[in-house]
């Protein structure tokens, strides 16, 4: 292939050739319902461990997507860790329709190899010869960027410590960019995938970010004075549900065969592989993940800094669980800076802004919860395992994620408040159209990248509050320093490796 000639302008070159001598497939050429080739987003998949393969078995279905590589330090691998032992391997078989794919098998699959065996399935399936071979696969996200130049897009589903330093790379390349929360799980890198999402304007999509229906019309609610005067808003989530190990490995295994242990740590300082780090439980660790708060907290608390206007955040403490140990028949306290404790309840301090007062924000997780409002014991009942609730000067509102209506102390008729619910009347654009015209350049969207900062400031803040033992924090968001522990501020950014280092 001509170096001057990238992969679309060779496919649809060769389309419009053989159309002259044979007929081809609508789905080749475009037409009534169908994406001509050189209208389709060309995708860069960087991730493919289980979260991975399971957001693309969304995108294949998506006409207007093509993905055309995959990358991943992982070559493929059946050590990975899921949620069940075979619901993975059913969403991809009813995708492939291939019910019996790898059935009967105990162990889970991932990386780029067995991204781009499943991408290239699908697309076989949609050829007149019934063969596909048209997805590359990378180790190195760096490559990737550079050699397949019509890659018009990323979708970022890596470890969240890779999160800014893969971000910050596609967009200086003038791609757009879809990722996983965190935008990053440092604030410093937060703060710099911000700052070069608004110098080079490429379309941004973080895919946790929602603007709930819900809590929309809560807040409304809220405004015109239901429960009095808003104080507190409490969010609790029955996350981990992965190991959050108490102590660093000190067994050092051989790499497996396959995986690049090298590029897996990208930004992060050389320390010896253990599978402890890896896979789902990178979560639980400081340098590789963001914790509860950062993998449950952007789905709840997405729509509640925005529509609260919580980007004025002046204090935060923590307090977290802890674990022992026994020395010589001594039992002590295991001094822990490296991992998210196992439970753990935080307090971010909002100033006055407009007409909102000072407002406090809670969140809990590892079983943990806010205590039980004197309305639900009365009645014999039990907060949810997951839930929200706001507390005003004249009332509370629970609200739980199962899509119940929410439940108002003192009993409010909910009828009536339907009917004042200011809701609009038509319906907003589907998640998966915004999510498309974002990554072909269109105009900006509720989960722009450039929209994260305060809730991205609040939870890597809250990390850094567990890392110092609950200290509390004073917080000057426009200098981006803490004020009042000087010797927490070296965690709002991280040690670098030689040649990671990563600017705007």
């Amino acid at each position: 292939m001509n170096s001057q000639m990238n992969r679309r302008d060779f496919i649809c070159g060769a389309a419009a050739s053989v159309a002259a001598f044979t007929i081809v497939p609508r789905h080749v050429l475009g037409g009534s319902g169908n994406i001509a080739p050189s209208d389709k987003i060309n995708l860069g998949y960087i991730g493919c461990g289980t979260q991975g393969l399971r957001i693309i078995m969304g995108r294949l279905g998506m006409p207007e997507v093509q993905i055309v590589a995959v990358c991943d330090p992982e070559k493929d691998s059946n050590k990975y860790v899921d949620w069940s032992p075979d619901s993975l391997r059913q969403d991809i078989a009813r995708v492939l329709e291939k019910p019996d794919w790898r059935q009967g098998k105990k162990s889970i699959r991932g990386g780029r190899n067995v991204a781009r065996k499943i991408i290239e399935t699908y697309y076989a399936r949609q050829q007149a010869s019934g063969k596909f071979n048209g997805c590359a696969a990378y180790a190195d996200f760096r490559e990737m960027l550079e050699k397949e130049k019509d890659i018009d897009a990323v979708e970022v589903m890596t470890p969240d410590h890779l999160h800014a330093t893969i971000a910050i790379a596609a967009m200086k390349k003038g791609k757009h960019v879809s990722m996983h929360k965190p935008l990053a799980n440092r604030v410093q890198e937060a703060r710099l995938v911000i700052e070069t999402a608004r110098k080079t304007k490429v379309g941004t999509f973080l895919l946790a970010a929602s603007v709930s229906a819900r809590i929309r019309m809560l807040a409304g609610w809220i405004r015109e004075g239901e429960i009095g005067t808003l104080r507190e808003i409490h969010n609790w989530t029955n996350r981990p549900i992965w190991p959050q190990y108490s102590t660093i490995p000190t067994k050092t295994p051989r790499v497996p065969r396959g995986f690049d242990w090298d590029l897996w740590l990208g930004p992060s300082l050389d320390r010896p592989y253990h599978p402890h780090y890896t896979h789902a439980v990178f979560r639980g660790w400081y340098e590789f993940g963001g914790g509860p708060i950062a993998d449950m907290g952007h789905y709840s608390l997405w729509p509640v800094f925005s529509e609260f206007g919580l980007d004025n955040l002046v204090l935060i403490e923590s307090m977290g669980s802890h674990a022992c140990t026994i020395v010589d028949g001594v039992s002590s306290s295991i001094q822990n800076d490296f991992s998210f404790p196992l439970a753990c309840t935080v307090r971010f301090k909002f100033a006055a802004k407009d007409d909102r007062p000072e407002l406090d924000l809670f969140w809990y997780d590892g079983g943990m919860k806010p205590q039980t409002p004197e309305e639900i014991e009365h009645d014999n009942k039990e907060l949810p395992s997951e839930g929200m609730m706001f507390i005003g000067d004249k009332g509370k509102i629970l609200c739980n994620f199962r899509g119940d209506d929410p439940h108002f102390f003192p009993e409010r008729d909910m009828r009536e408040l339907y009917k004042k619910a200011r809701m609009p009347r038509e319906p907003g654009p589907k998640r998966a159209d915004e999510w498309v015209e974002t990554l072909k350049g269109g105009e900006p969207t509720y989960a722009d990248f450039t929209l994260g900062g305060p809730i991205s400031d609040a939870f890597n803040l809250a990390a850094v509050s567990l890392r110092m033992g609950g200290q509390r924090l004073r917080w000057d968001s426009a200098g981006g320093q803490i004020t009042n522990v000087e010797s927490a501020n070296k965690y709002l950014t991280r040690d670098y490796r030689k040649g990671w280092e990563i600017t705007a």
